[in-house]
């Protein structure tokens, strides 16, 4: 039997509003994962990366990080490709979760070594039916 880990899920959004609603929406959806939540991009490479002087990723845990693109400093995509680009941080999972439009957009993004994109619906009871839908898969991945 193997040696399971507890995830820890990292959201990073800039709207704050938007980031508390996410997260209540997974813990609503049975998810009961320690959730921290990063506000710019510097932050989340910090935290991910230990760079920073504040909280860092323990070494010890698993983590899932959900990627809002638009964020200050560092934008997702420039998030992504530091992650993925770094040999001790790529094995990460990065669901990217922003609004598209466009195939190239999100070809990008795969590109760029995301694990998962999951459009960001504008309408909010769609927002969180597709975060409640996040959360199910989330506790399907742990199973």
């Amino acid at each position: 039997m193997g040696y399971y880990r507890e995830m820890i899920i990292l959201i990073a959004g800039d709207y704050e509003g938007h980031a508390g609603l996410i997260q209540q929406w997974l813990l609503n959806s049975g998810i009961s994962n320690k959730i921290i939540r990063l506000s710019d991009g510097k932050e989340v490479f910090d935290f991910i990366s230990g760079s920073g002087r504040d909280e860092s990723r323990d070494r010890g845990k698993s983590y899932l990080l959900l990627l809002d693109i638009n964020l200050p400093e560092l934008n997702g995509i420039e998030v992504l490709k530091k992650i993925k680009g770094n040999e001790e941080l790529q094995s990460i999972p990065v669901i990217i979760f922003a609004p598209v439009n466009y195939p190239e957009e999100v070809m990008e993004y795969y590109k760029a070594g995301c694990n998962i994109y999951i459009n960001k619906p504008s309408e909010i009871t769609e927002l969180e039916e597709t975060v409640k839908r996040l959360g199910l898969f989330i506790q399907i991945v742990k199973i």
